[in-house]
């Protein structure tokens, strides 16, 4: 009988089309035996799978539980952006320090984010990834697949869900960042019934078993809670007591009519003398498709020009991108942010990418503090670098390339003005 890392890895295989990974005890032979391409960070490992979901592909990450932290960002954000295709995180856990600097419990980011969260035992370790993955198609957000040693080194089941063939959806443009907030908690109060109508949990005698813990009742989808409160009291668990100490959580009120910009009747779009709105007028004459970063360019996914179709948090247009569009509208603080990481796979893997930074060394959308000069820390990118104002040079430039190109629009945000607004 094979154990349960060999099984995970053919499940793996078997539900998505590509997977990235951070290796690190306990998932590095998950990562081996997965083939799964190495990223430079786990964000940047996220945030290709969530490009790949905007291409119609099913992806996911294998990295260990303090991993998870450092893509905690797009993790939260694809909640209210939604995504295409499922997205799965495996975290592994390592409630015993073998490897590690802590005993961090990753179900915990389950409440976080507001997603799906399974833990599967030997018997379910195989049919736990499909169900994972329509569960973040079902409810178009990320799903987090919680694993631990003994369950990874254990005998396990061999059986392995067929593919589905099930499809997410991104938030819809007209709603305002509270109304996708609104909308999103909707979607979580439909995940409640889910769990607790989920086949992967077995009804038995107390206690409830979760992952490697002994239990005549066993819980594999462990949040939302996924058994009554009465039936969670004795939940025998590998680390915290997450079941138990969730098992009274109710799914969030949300209004019936999410907030949209119609609604309100306008969205915000650039400060009026804007040096950039020339170069976002271009990309939305030839219709180019971008993915937008937090901060001044996310203006582009709005009325008049709503070329950005998703952005899933600061510094993640570029590896979102790389895998999608193959154009990224960043802000120089955000590219510094934490885009520089994603900036740099992709150029050692010569992935092809648009990179637009557009540089105006100030914080635009945060009260405009100074920001460093882009420049001087991607120098090693090659970039181009172009005034605002020359707006022959700007629209020789943007061309999808076949490799990486990095591309700096220079301009002075004006003093004075604030983002300006459009009809809806």
């Amino acid at each position: 009988m094979a154990n349960g890392e060999s099984v995970l890895c053919r499940a793996l295989l078997a539900a998505a089309d590509r997977w990235y990974a951070v290796p690190g005890y306990p998932v590095t032979g998950i990562a081996e035996g997965t083939g799964a391409e190495l990223a430079v960070s786990e964000k940047v490992a996220l945030e290709y799978a969530l490009g790949d979901s905007l291409a119609g592909r099913r992806a996911g990450v294998i990295l260990k539980n303090v991993g998870l932290n450092t893509c905690a960002d797009p993790l939260v954000n694809a909640t209210t952006q939604g995504l295409c295709k499922g997205v799965v995180v495996v975290a592994g856990d390592d409630i015993l320090v073998r490897g590690s600097q802590n005993a961090q419990d990753s179900r915990y980011y389950g409440e976080l984010a507001q997603i799906p969260v399974l833990e599967p035992d030997g018997e379910t370790i195989g049919p736990a990834v499909e169900e994972a993955f329509a569960a973040s198609e079902m409810f178009s957000r990320i799903a987090l697949v919680r694993v631990t040693p003994p369950v990874l080194e254990a005998e396990a089941a061999g059986r392995i869900l067929p593919r589905g063939q099930g499809s997410g959806r991104l938030a819809d443009p007209d709603l305002t960042m509270r109304g996708r907030a609104e909308a999103a908690d909707a979607v979580t109060a439909r995940m409640f019934s889910w769990s607790v109508s989920s086949l992967l949990n077995r009804q038995g005698p107390a206690p409830v078993g979760v992952g490697p813990a002994e239990g005549g009742g066993r819980a594999v989808t462990v949040y939302p809670p996924p058994m009554p409160p009465a039936e969670c009291a004795d939940t025998r668990e590998y680390g915290r007591p997450f079941v138990r100490e969730h098992r009274f959580v109710q799914p969030p009120e949300y209004p019936v009519h999410p907030d949209t910009k119609s609604g309100r009747g306008f969205a915000r779009t650039f400060c009026p003398s804007c040096p950039f709105r020339a170069t976002v007028s271009m990309l939305a004459d030839r219709e180019m498709t971008v993915i937008c970063d937090i901060g001044c360019s996310l203006l582009a996914s709005n009325p008049p020009y709503s070329i950005g179709i998703a952005s899933y948090g600061l510094g993640s247009s570029v590896a979102v991108a790389a895998r999608s569009t193959r154009v990224a509208l960043s802000g120089d603080y955000a590219m510094l942010h934490s885009g520089m990481n994603a900036l740099a796979d992709v150029c050692e893997k010569g992935l092809p990418l648009l990179c637009i930074v557009l540089k105006n060394t100030r914080m635009g959308m945060t009260g405009g503090h100074p920001a460093p000069d882009v420049a001087r820390y991607i120098a090693w990118a090659n970039p181009l670098t172009i005034p605002a104002d020359r707006h022959a040079e700007i629209a020789e430039a943007l061309v999808i390339p076949d490799e990486p190109v990095t591309l700096i629009i220079e301009g002075t945000c004006p003093e004075g003005e604030n983002h300006g607004t459009v009809e809806c």
